[in-house]
């Protein structure tokens, strides 16, 4: 094992080659074996043990274990312990999942306090079946199926070509010393009873289920990068970004048969659960949306808008006093004096100083906010009406502000100017108002 070991770094893992690493060491057969094969490539290599404190007094002899194997082969060590029931209760969560955001979590703390490279664990390739079948009666996606990586950022996984055929008997042969883990007899863990039950019976059916496995697993690793593949060259098709926003053209997403697999793909990482309701989405009534826990998908004519939840209390007034050149929340406002200048754009104004009352006041909308639209002479309109000749959507309505005097509006900002604080030919002094 040892030559196919060394082979399987050099082909794989060559930028392993003079960095420094650190071994998730448990005491098991896994990560001795793991320990025992760096050690003779004479790799720079250190143990990282944790002590989950799940298991009595064993836990203890674990940890005394891997301590007295590093003093004897002069191999650094890191120890660590961890009230894991107790951090599983306090955030709601199993055992495992517990287990498992404790130690990453140091082992990363340890690679950034005492500059490692990466980090090793002892995952076979009877790990990657177990996992698989786990997926599987808990339901997946492809992604599921497709096992554990042997690559990911910072953790390499360079045993999971080996059996736990392979690894045993190398242990044998070489009177290479482990501790076993008695929970792992246990039919209590999901893992466990697939490892003990289901994978025997697997082999049995097939005395080659393990290449078999690696094979078709191979496959769907490909399929997968093909599914990646497909999902940047579609959303190109399909999305625009604006600012926090994406855009998805509804009409140009349909074209494609299977629209609701890019959906989910797109949009997995943002939290969504409720599938079924986003793929009606697409048909609905323009003004529906779907929310995850910090996004939210907005129906809104021929598009579906993501966007964040917006955080700002839609009831929050903020002033401005007279002397402020400038705010930067909840948008970028500046204010200086300067001559009119009547070739602007939407994004700044000139006002008559003398007609402000300060303070200023910023604001979201308000049902039934009235103003005097510029150059209508002095008619008023309703700044919902504004927002529909603007054809504005629900969420450019929701994220535009208004710039108040004495309750009376100023500006739409970014829309339209309100004519009775316009310049005039006895205006004496004249003020900018620009959106950064």
């Amino acid at each position: 094992m040892i030559e196919k070991f060394q082979s399987h770094l050099t082909n794989n893992f060559s930028f392993l080659s003079g960095k420094k690493l650190l071994l998730a060491t448990s005491g098991g057969l896994d990560s001795m074996v793991m320990a025992h094969l760096f050690k003779l490539l004479n790799f720079q290599i250190a143990l990282a043990h944790c002590n989950f404190q799940l298991r009595g007094m064993e836990s203890f002899e674990d940890q005394l274990f891997v301590q007295n194997y590093a003093d004897a082969n002069a191999i650094p060590v890191f120890i660590t312990q961890f009230d894991t029931q107790s951090f599983a209760n306090y955030y709601k969560l199993s055992t495992q999942v517990a287990a498992r955001e404790l130690r990453y979590n140091w082992f990363y703390e340890l690679l950034k306090t005492h500059n490692y490279d990466y980090i090793i664990t002892g995952h076979h390739a009877d790990d990657n079946i177990e996992t698989f079948l786990i997926h599987l009666v808990r339901g997946s996606g492809l992604v599921g199926f497709t096992g554990i990586p042997d690559k990911n950022k910072s953790v390499i996984r360079p045993l999971l070509a080996f059996s736990r055929d392979e690894i045993s008997n190398y242990a044998s042969a070489n009177a290479v010393l482990w501790r076993e883990d008695c929970s792992n007899a246990s039919d209590k863990y999901l893992r466990n009873k697939i490892r003990h039950d289901l994978v025997t019976i697997l082999k049995e059916l097939n005395t080659n289920f393990l290449t078999s496995f690696q094979n078709t697993q191979k496959y769907l690793k490909e399929a997968q990068s093909m599914v990646e593949d497909a999902k940047i060259m579609i959303y190109k098709q399909v999305a625009t970004e604006i600012e926090d926003e994406i855009h998805f053209d509804i009409e140009k997403l349909t074209k494609f048969p299977n629209y609701k697999l890019y959906l989910y793909q797109w949009l997995k990482e943002f939290r969504f659960s409720a599938w079924d309701d986003i793929y009606d989405l697409v048909t609905s009534q323009s003004g529906k949306q779907i929310f995850s826990g910090e996004f939210r998908l907005l129906k809104d004519r021929h598009f579906l808008i993501l966007s964040p939840i917006n955080k700002i209390d839609a009831t929050e007034e903020y002033f401005i006093d007279e002397n402020q050149k400038e705010v930067n929340l909840p948008i970028k406002l500046s204010f200086c004096t300067k001559d009119y200048n009547p070739n602007t754009d939407k994004s700044v104004i000139f006002v008559d100083i003398d007609k402000l009352k300060y303070p200023l006041v910023l604001k979201r909308f308000e049902k039934g906010a009235i103003f005097q639209s510029f150059g209508m002479n002095g008619k008023s309109k309703k700044v919902s009406k504004l927002f529909k000749d603007e054809k504005l959507s629900l969420l450019q309505k929701e994220n535009t502000w208004i710039l108040y005097s004495d309750n009376k509006i100023i500006w739409v900002v970014g829309i339209r100017q309100d004519e009775r604080f316009k310049i005039e030919k006895t205006t004496k002094n004249s003020l900018q108002i620009a959106l950064l």
